[in-house]
């Protein structure tokens, strides 16, 4: 039986402020922090999640960090990097560095808010030399995202797990369902900062193509614009580098 996956955007970055998407793999922010510690107190799966998947962007290394911190380290909950769930553009703020740093630093990120989780709890294999490159199945274009939320999807859906939390970015969060609900145009997202939603596999999934609806008291937190058409949303991402 496939996972129930919890998804979540990172908190507040430093990129968020004031459009300062220049800065290259920014941190969190204090009010990001305050963020998680919000989320932490009001997500009420805390205690089902059995892995912790998150992009190896420094943020949403932070988010799940801050976050899940009481879990981590109680039960020690292993933590996965997963490049294909970086964001979707090329800038500067969605650019990870490079392999060696990004896996010494990772588990500095998540001691900082649970000292006592240790890094052997920690999974970096999937982070590859190519993995920040932009080019490939991480470059920024419709087939190339298109294909990395489909490997996402099909690689979460084949999961031994009962439960999952996948800690990601805006953009990348509506290829990864396939639901275009909340999307602003300008904004790249319907999600907020640190905003959750449970989804479930759909009963014609399978672990070579499968698809993810929204399920649970998640739908019904608060109305959401019913978004544009996929084909007007995917024709706007492309003319707009997909920001």
């Amino acid at each position: 039986m496939p996972p129930t996956l919890y998804v979540i955007r990172h908190a507040q970055g430093e990129h968020n402020v004031n459009d300062s998407h220049h800065i290259r793999d920014a941190l969190l922010t204090d009010t990001g922090k305050a963020q998680c510690q919000e989320l932490q107190e009001k997500f009420p799966f805390l205690q089902d999640v059995e892995v912790i998947l998150a992009s190896p962007l420094r943020r949403t290394i932070q988010t799940a960090a801050y976050t899940f911190a009481p879990e981590l380290e109680k039960r020690q909950t292993p933590v996965i990097l997963v490049p294909n769930a970086q964001e979707i553009s090329s800038l500067a703020c969605d650019i990870g560095h490079d392999t060696k740093i990004t896996k010494s630093e990772a588990p500095n990120l998540i001691k900082d808010a649970a000292p006592l989780w240790s890094a052997a709890n920690l999974g970096s294999t999937l982070v590859n030399e190519s993995w920040n490159s932009k080019k490939g199945i991480y470059e920024s274009s419709l087939p190339a995202v298109k294909q990395r939320a489909a490997e996402m999807r099909n690689w979460i859906y084949s999961r031994p797990e009962r439960h999952v939390a996948l800690v990601t970015h805006g953009g990348f969060l509506h290829y990864l369902t396939e639901d275009w609900r909340g999307y602003v145009r300008g904004k790249g997202t319907g999600y907020l900062n640190c905003e959750y939603r449970k989804l479930e596999f759909t009963e014609d999934s399978n672990e070579d193509e499968s698809h993810l609806r929204e399920c649970g008291n998640t739908l019904e937190k608060e109305a959401r614009p019913a978004g544009l058409d996929a084909h007007v949303i995917h024709e706007i991402e492309a003319v707009e580098g997909c920001k």
